[in-house]
Protein backbone atom coordinates (compact mmCIF):
# COMPACT_ATOMS: atom_id res chain seq x y z
CA UNK A 1 0.00 0.00 0.00
CA UNK A 2 1.01 3.42 -1.08
CA UNK A 3 1.64 6.16 1.78
CA UNK A 4 -1.26 8.19 2.64
CA UNK A 5 1.20 11.07 3.21
CA UNK A 6 3.58 12.92 1.46
CA UNK A 7 6.17 15.03 3.17
CA UNK A 8 7.76 18.24 0.83
CA UNK A 9 11.04 19.53 1.64
CA UNK A 10 12.91 21.95 -0.19
CA UNK A 11 16.71 21.59 -0.65
CA UNK A 12 17.77 25.24 -2.89
CA UNK A 13 21.23 25.05 -3.09
CA UNK A 14 23.60 25.85 -5.53
CA UNK A 15 26.77 25.61 -4.27
CA UNK A 16 27.99 22.17 -5.49
CA UNK A 17 27.31 23.15 -9.33
CA UNK A 18 29.32 24.82 -11.64
CA UNK A 19 26.62 26.98 -13.14
CA UNK A 20 23.93 29.22 -10.75
CA UNK A 21 19.88 29.00 -10.76
CA UNK A 22 19.11 25.60 -9.60
CA UNK A 23 18.35 26.81 -5.74
CA UNK A 24 15.36 28.44 -7.69
CA UNK A 25 14.51 24.92 -8.57
CA UNK A 26 12.25 24.23 -5.40
CA UNK A 27 10.50 27.92 -6.04
CA UNK A 28 9.73 26.64 -10.00
CA UNK A 29 8.56 23.13 -8.99
CA UNK A 30 6.05 24.38 -6.60
CA UNK A 31 4.91 27.41 -8.73
CA UNK A 32 4.30 24.33 -11.42
CA UNK A 33 1.67 23.32 -8.57
CA UNK A 34 3.40 20.37 -7.40
CA UNK A 35 1.45 20.11 -3.95
CA UNK A 36 -2.21 20.85 -5.50
CA UNK A 37 -0.87 18.12 -7.89
CA UNK A 38 -0.32 15.84 -5.99
CA UNK A 39 -3.44 16.54 -3.55
CA UNK A 40 -5.23 15.52 -6.63
CA UNK A 41 -4.20 12.09 -6.47
CA UNK A 42 -5.58 11.67 -2.75
CA UNK A 43 -2.33 12.46 -0.79
CA UNK A 44 -2.15 14.35 2.27
CA UNK A 45 0.60 16.81 1.26
CA UNK A 46 2.28 18.75 4.03
CA UNK A 47 4.55 21.60 2.69
CA UNK A 48 8.15 21.43 5.16
CA UNK A 49 9.48 24.58 3.40
CA UNK A 50 13.39 24.76 2.39
CA UNK A 51 16.37 23.74 4.58
CA UNK A 52 18.97 26.55 4.86
CA UNK A 53 21.32 27.22 3.05
CA UNK A 54 24.52 29.37 2.49
CA UNK A 55 24.41 31.65 -0.60
CA UNK A 56 27.62 31.87 -2.62
CA UNK A 57 28.18 35.59 -2.09
CA UNK A 58 28.44 35.00 1.61
CA UNK A 59 30.97 32.26 1.55
CA UNK A 60 34.57 31.23 1.01
CA UNK A 61 34.93 28.94 -1.91
CA UNK A 62 37.17 26.42 -0.01
CA UNK A 63 39.11 23.71 -1.17
CA UNK A 64 39.59 24.36 -5.29
CA UNK A 65 39.19 20.74 -5.52
CA UNK A 66 35.81 20.22 -3.61
CA UNK A 67 34.24 23.94 -3.83
CA UNK A 68 32.37 24.93 -0.79
CA UNK A 69 32.55 21.16 0.79
CA UNK A 70 31.77 22.37 4.43
CA UNK A 71 28.44 24.32 3.80
CA UNK A 72 27.41 21.48 1.68
CA UNK A 73 27.94 18.77 4.12
CA UNK A 74 25.99 21.38 6.56
CA UNK A 75 23.09 21.52 4.42
CA UNK A 76 22.80 17.42 3.77
CA UNK A 77 22.77 17.24 7.38
CA UNK A 78 20.00 19.21 8.10
CA UNK A 79 18.23 17.81 5.10
CA UNK A 80 19.38 14.16 6.25
CA UNK A 81 17.85 15.08 9.77
CA UNK A 82 14.38 16.35 7.98
CA UNK A 83 14.00 13.52 6.13
CA UNK A 84 14.62 10.97 8.59
CA UNK A 85 11.88 12.68 10.65
CA UNK A 86 9.11 12.60 7.71
CA UNK A 87 10.01 8.42 7.51
CA UNK A 88 9.24 8.36 11.26
CA UNK A 89 6.04 9.97 10.98
CA UNK A 90 5.07 7.68 8.32
CA UNK A 91 5.36 10.18 5.47
CA UNK A 92 6.97 9.49 2.06
CA UNK A 93 9.49 12.71 1.74
CA UNK A 94 9.45 14.27 -1.73
CA UNK A 95 12.92 16.48 -1.68
CA UNK A 96 13.02 19.13 -4.49
CA UNK A 97 16.68 20.39 -5.52
CA UNK A 98 18.75 22.43 -5.77
CA UNK A 99 21.64 20.87 -7.66
CA UNK A 100 22.50 16.53 -6.66
CA UNK A 101 24.84 17.04 -4.12
CA UNK A 102 21.60 17.44 -1.49
CA UNK A 103 21.43 13.47 -2.56
CA UNK A 104 23.95 12.88 -0.07
CA UNK A 105 21.74 14.30 2.71
CA UNK A 106 18.16 12.72 1.13
CA UNK A 107 20.08 9.41 1.29
CA UNK A 108 21.35 9.42 4.14
CA UNK A 109 18.00 10.23 5.83
CA UNK A 110 16.43 7.50 4.51
CA UNK A 111 19.27 5.19 5.00
CA UNK A 112 19.27 5.84 8.95
CA UNK A 113 15.47 5.25 9.01
CA UNK A 114 15.87 1.74 7.99
CA UNK A 115 18.99 1.24 9.46
CA UNK A 116 17.68 1.49 12.40
CA UNK A 117 15.09 -0.70 11.90
CA UNK A 118 17.61 -3.59 10.68
CA UNK A 119 16.84 -2.86 6.93
CA UNK A 120 19.01 -2.11 4.17
CA UNK A 121 17.63 0.32 1.25
CA UNK A 122 18.54 0.31 -2.57
CA UNK A 123 18.59 3.02 -4.92
CA UNK A 124 17.42 4.09 -8.58
CA UNK A 125 19.44 7.41 -9.63
CA UNK A 126 18.30 8.20 -13.26
CA UNK A 127 21.27 10.72 -14.30
CA UNK A 128 22.95 11.49 -17.49
CA UNK A 129 26.19 11.58 -14.87
CA UNK A 130 27.80 9.03 -12.71
CA UNK A 131 28.30 11.37 -10.14
CA UNK A 132 30.93 9.32 -9.05
CA UNK A 133 33.60 11.44 -8.85
CA UNK A 134 36.15 12.10 -5.60
CA UNK A 135 38.30 15.52 -4.58
CA UNK A 136 41.07 13.52 -6.40
CA UNK A 137 39.55 13.08 -9.52
CA UNK A 138 37.31 15.84 -10.32
CA UNK A 139 37.98 18.25 -13.51
CA UNK A 140 36.08 21.04 -12.02
CA UNK A 141 35.97 20.55 -7.79
CA UNK A 142 32.23 20.62 -8.11
CA UNK A 143 30.75 18.58 -5.55
CA UNK A 144 27.54 17.92 -7.46
CA UNK A 145 29.77 15.62 -9.65
CA UNK A 146 30.70 13.29 -6.33
CA UNK A 147 27.05 12.48 -4.44
CA UNK A 148 27.11 8.73 -5.58
CA UNK A 149 30.25 8.57 -4.92
CA UNK A 150 29.81 9.16 -0.95
CA UNK A 151 26.67 7.23 -1.07
CA UNK A 152 28.58 3.81 -1.79
CA UNK A 153 31.39 5.10 0.93
CA UNK A 154 33.78 6.64 -1.36
CA UNK A 155 35.33 10.38 -0.89
CA UNK A 156 34.79 12.88 0.74
CA UNK A 157 34.32 12.11 4.29
CA UNK A 158 32.07 15.35 4.97
CA UNK A 159 29.18 13.78 3.32
CA UNK A 160 30.15 9.99 3.00
CA UNK A 161 29.90 9.94 6.96
CA UNK A 162 26.54 11.71 7.55
CA UNK A 163 25.11 10.08 10.31
CA UNK A 164 28.25 8.15 11.44
CA UNK A 165 27.75 5.23 9.25
CA UNK A 166 28.95 4.32 5.20
CA UNK A 167 27.97 3.36 2.68
CA UNK A 168 24.69 4.19 3.02
CA UNK A 169 23.76 2.27 0.29
CA UNK A 170 25.64 -0.86 -0.53
CA UNK A 171 26.94 -0.71 -4.67
CA UNK A 172 24.96 -4.21 -5.75
CA UNK A 173 21.92 -2.25 -4.96
CA UNK A 174 22.52 0.83 -6.99
CA UNK A 175 21.22 1.48 -10.57
CA UNK A 176 22.26 4.20 -12.21
CA UNK A 177 20.21 4.73 -15.49
CA UNK A 178 20.25 6.91 -18.31
CA UNK A 179 24.14 7.00 -18.25
CA UNK A 180 25.81 9.20 -21.29
CA UNK A 181 28.57 11.57 -20.10
CA UNK A 182 31.43 10.52 -17.59
CA UNK A 183 34.66 11.91 -17.06
CA UNK A 184 37.52 10.34 -17.88
CA UNK A 185 39.34 9.68 -14.25
CA UNK A 186 36.14 8.80 -12.72
CA UNK A 187 34.90 5.80 -14.83
CA UNK A 188 37.35 3.45 -12.37
CA UNK A 189 34.92 4.69 -9.97
CA UNK A 190 31.92 3.28 -11.67
CA UNK A 191 33.12 0.59 -13.21
CA UNK A 192 34.53 -0.89 -9.85
CA UNK A 193 33.01 0.42 -7.47
CA UNK A 194 29.97 -2.54 -8.07
CA UNK A 195 27.18 -0.14 -9.01
CA UNK A 196 25.35 -1.02 -12.05
CA UNK A 197 25.54 1.11 -14.55
CA UNK A 198 22.75 1.34 -17.56
CA UNK A 199 23.74 3.56 -20.02
CA UNK A 200 22.02 5.39 -23.09
CA UNK A 201 23.65 3.29 -25.47
CA UNK A 202 21.80 -0.07 -23.55
CA UNK A 203 18.75 1.26 -23.39
CA UNK A 204 18.69 1.82 -27.33
CA UNK A 205 19.57 -1.97 -27.75
CA UNK A 206 17.00 -3.61 -25.09
CA UNK A 207 14.71 -0.88 -24.64
CA UNK A 208 13.86 0.98 -20.85
CA UNK A 209 11.15 -1.17 -19.90
CA UNK A 210 13.87 -4.35 -19.48
CA UNK A 211 16.54 -1.63 -17.87
CA UNK A 212 14.22 -0.78 -15.61
CA UNK A 213 13.68 -3.77 -14.80
CA UNK A 214 16.82 -4.94 -14.23
CA UNK A 215 17.24 -1.73 -11.84
CA UNK A 216 14.40 -2.36 -9.59
CA UNK A 217 15.60 -6.05 -9.13
CA UNK A 218 19.27 -5.05 -8.45
CA UNK A 219 17.30 -1.91 -5.89
CA UNK A 220 14.93 -4.09 -4.29
CA UNK A 221 17.13 -7.56 -3.83
CA UNK A 222 17.45 -7.64 0.12
CA UNK A 223 15.98 -4.29 0.84
CA UNK A 224 13.18 -2.71 1.90
CA UNK A 225 12.94 -0.66 -0.92
CA UNK A 226 14.54 1.68 -2.53
CA UNK A 227 14.80 5.61 -2.75
CA UNK A 228 14.21 7.04 -6.46
CA UNK A 229 16.86 9.95 -7.54
CA UNK A 230 15.96 11.72 -10.31
CA UNK A 231 18.74 14.49 -12.43
CA UNK A 232 15.96 16.39 -15.08
CA UNK A 233 19.29 15.77 -16.74
CA UNK A 234 18.54 12.02 -17.31
CA UNK A 235 15.68 13.28 -19.72
CA UNK A 236 16.86 14.94 -23.39
CA UNK A 237 17.26 18.51 -23.49
CA UNK A 238 14.77 18.71 -26.28
CA UNK A 239 11.99 18.27 -23.51
CA UNK A 240 14.57 19.35 -20.13
CA UNK A 241 16.19 22.08 -21.37
CA UNK A 242 16.32 24.21 -17.97
CA UNK A 243 18.55 21.82 -16.28
CA UNK A 244 22.05 22.15 -14.63
CA UNK A 245 24.07 19.88 -17.01
CA UNK A 246 22.67 19.47 -20.01
CA UNK A 247 23.53 16.30 -22.02
CA UNK A 248 21.58 15.46 -25.51
CA UNK A 249 20.44 11.71 -26.36
CA UNK A 250 18.63 11.49 -23.28
CA UNK A 251 15.37 9.82 -22.37
CA UNK A 252 11.96 11.26 -23.98
CA UNK A 253 9.32 12.20 -22.69
CA UNK A 254 7.26 9.06 -22.84
CA UNK A 255 10.77 6.93 -22.06
CA UNK A 256 10.44 8.95 -18.56
CA UNK A 257 7.40 8.70 -17.95
CA UNK A 258 7.53 4.86 -18.55
CA UNK A 259 10.18 4.91 -15.96
CA UNK A 260 8.07 6.60 -13.32
CA UNK A 261 5.25 4.47 -13.80
CA UNK A 262 7.25 0.97 -13.47
CA UNK A 263 8.50 2.83 -10.34
CA UNK A 264 5.32 3.17 -8.99
CA UNK A 265 3.89 -0.35 -9.90
CA UNK A 266 6.83 -1.69 -8.58
CA UNK A 267 5.51 -0.32 -4.66
CA UNK A 268 8.91 0.15 -3.34
CA UNK A 269 9.59 3.13 -3.60
CA UNK A 270 10.81 4.91 -0.35
CA UNK A 271 11.28 8.53 -1.06
CA UNK A 272 11.99 10.10 -3.86
CA UNK A 273 13.77 13.71 -5.00
CA UNK A 274 13.77 15.74 -8.22
CA UNK A 275 17.15 17.91 -8.59
CA UNK A 276 19.04 20.05 -11.10
CA UNK A 277 16.02 21.82 -11.88
CA UNK A 278 16.98 25.65 -13.51
CA UNK A 279 14.94 28.36 -14.43
CA UNK A 280 16.96 30.55 -15.33
CA UNK A 281 17.76 28.79 -18.76
CA UNK A 282 14.48 26.84 -18.87
CA UNK A 283 11.82 27.87 -21.36
CA UNK A 284 8.52 28.97 -19.68
CA UNK A 285 8.82 26.72 -16.54
CA UNK A 286 8.37 23.93 -18.69
CA UNK A 287 11.16 21.50 -17.32
CA UNK A 288 9.49 22.54 -13.59
CA UNK A 289 6.37 21.18 -15.09
CA UNK A 290 7.76 18.31 -16.06
CA UNK A 291 8.92 17.29 -13.10
CA UNK A 292 6.11 17.88 -11.73
CA UNK A 293 4.12 15.19 -13.74
CA UNK A 294 6.66 12.57 -13.38
CA UNK A 295 6.59 13.06 -9.84
CA UNK A 296 3.13 12.46 -10.15
CA UNK A 297 3.63 9.23 -12.67
CA UNK A 298 5.90 7.55 -9.71
CA UNK A 299 3.11 8.22 -7.20
CA UNK A 300 0.62 6.66 -9.28
CA UNK A 301 -1.35 8.98 -11.54
CA UNK A 302 -2.57 6.65 -14.36
CA UNK A 303 -3.59 7.82 -18.15
CA UNK A 304 -6.70 5.15 -17.61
Amino acid sequence: MRPSHISIIGAPLDLGAGRRGVDMGPSAVRVANLNARLEALGYEVEDLGNVPVRQAEATPQGHPHAKYLPQIAATCQLLATEVEGALDHGSMPVVLGGDHSVAAGTVAGVSLHFRKRGRKIGLIWLDAHADMNTPETSPSGNVHGMPLACIVGLDPPELSEIGGFTPKVAPANVAIVGLRDVDSFEKPHVRESGVRAFTMREIDERGLRAVMEDAIRLATTGTAGFHLSLDMDFVDPRDAPGVGTPVRGGATYREAHLAMEMICDSGAMLALEAVEVNPVIDEVNRTADLAVELIQSALGKRIL
